[in-house]
């Protein structure tokens, strides 16, 4: 084989091995791609949509976020952050009361409107769900926007910050409708 092309095969060799610690790094400490499975969260994603999960950014109530199932090994859930450390919890007549004060959901907007019930949420408050008064610390408490068809914390309780993937900045697929969710 010629010098020239043993260069040439080398550069591609150094160039794809680069390419690949990049595409590692930025996978494990920036960024990563998942997909949505089920329609806990819709009409905001639907079952089969494709996002990309920012590992970097700090967690924020109503921020959508993808953590390991606290239920299930190996799976994960995408809900949205209600209830932050320290947080007190109720929902009365549709009502979400965070810390004693009215919190509007304009994402349930449309799930609201297409409710054959009276009420897209039940009533509860966090002690008579969770046997704690406010969210502890390090922990989360999260639902999904689809309230009447959503595994969330009012059925596993709260979710660790260790069990964070990150939050959703971004849906590529379907391209209908890439872009940063609302």
């Amino acid at each position: 084989m010629k010098e020239s092309t043993k260069k040439e095969i080398y550069s591609w060799v150094k160039s794809i091995v680069f390419a690949f610690i990049i595409v590692f790094i930025c996978r494990q400490l920036l960024f990563t791609p998942t997909t949505v499975l089920g329609a806990s969260m819709s009409p905001t994603f639907q079952d089969q949509d494709r996002v990309v999960v920012s590992k970097t950014t700090e967690i924020q109530r109503s921020d959508v976020i993808v953590f390991d199932a606290p239920d299930v090994d190996g799976k994960d859930y995408i809900k949205r952050v209600i209830g932050l450390p320290g947080d007190s919890i109720d929902m009365k007549d549709d009502v979400l009361y965070i810390n004693g004060k009215a919190v509007e959901e304009p994402y349930l907007n449309a799930n609201k409107e297409d409710n054959p019930f009276n009420k897209l949420t039940e009533d509860f408050s966090l002690q008579e769900k969770t046997r704690e008064s406010k969210v502890p610390k390090n922990m989360l408490f999260v639902m999904g926007d689809n309230r009447l068809n959503s595994k969330d914390s009012r059925i596993f309780g709260f979710i660790s910050y260790d069990s964070i993937v990150g939050e959703v900045k971004f849906r590529f697929y379907p391209l209908q409708e890439i872009g940063i969710p609302k």
